[in-house]
């Protein structure tokens, strides 16, 4: 599962998050280094999109 950059950056604003709040939540900054680049697994991304309070569907790249 990819997560998509703008999407991702929008919700950290939207959430006044930046990567310490995101691993102060629990998610080691390797895995925050790989969002831009990895695919991640499913349960990651969804513990990302609980840290920042959005839904997954909200931060990631939708394949057509």
């Amino acid at each position: 599962m990819r997560i998509n950059k703008k999407k991702f950056d929008l919700a950290k604003a939207r959430a006044c998050k930046g990567t310490k709040d995101l691993a102060a939540a629990g998610i080691p900054k390797g895995t925050l280094c790989r969002v831009y680049r990895d695919d991640l697994k499913p349960d990651t991304v969804g513990k990302i999109a609980k840290a920042l309070g959005v839904d997954v569907t909200e931060i990631i790249e939708i394949e057509d």
